[in-house]
């Protein structure tokens, strides 16, 4: 069974969005449109939609963390929309490696105007 992962690249934002299982191909594609962009947009902002993704192997895990790595400087705001909170649990440890602003959300007309640099709006208490 193939997931699908779609990629829209326009400008310096990449939207990634994630369904199934999420493969080392799908991350490797991943990769290769973030390193364009980056070379012709300098920093690059992301929106992840994972919100119909199972899950991902352990070889994608590993990638991630050596692609956070060299990237560390290269993203602006990474916008994450999930429902699950082993996807938020994996992005709180990538802060460690990353300079980006990265939220999670849980609404993807939010997470899109924020990343193309939009204010959010405060919390409700």
């Amino acid at each position: 069974e193939r997931t699908m992962i779609s990629l829209n690249a326009k400008d310096n934002q990449i939207a990634v969005t994630g369904m199934g299982q999420f493969t080392l191909a799908d991350y490797q594609e991943f990769e290769q449109a973030v390193n364009y962009g980056i070379r012709f947009q300098g920093v690059v902002n992301l929106l992840f939609d994972l919100r119909d993704m199972l899950s991902y192997s352990v070889d994608v895990a590993w990638e991630e963390l050596k692609f956070s790595r060299e990237h560390k400087s290269d993203f602006g705001r990474i916008a994450i929309l999930t429902g699950d909170q082993w996807v938020a649990w994996s992005m709180w440890v990538n802060r460690m490696f990353m300079s980006a602003e990265i939220r999670l959300f849980d609404d993807l007309e939010m997470a899109q105007a924020w990343v193309a640099g939009g204010e959010l709006p405060a919390a409700a208490d």
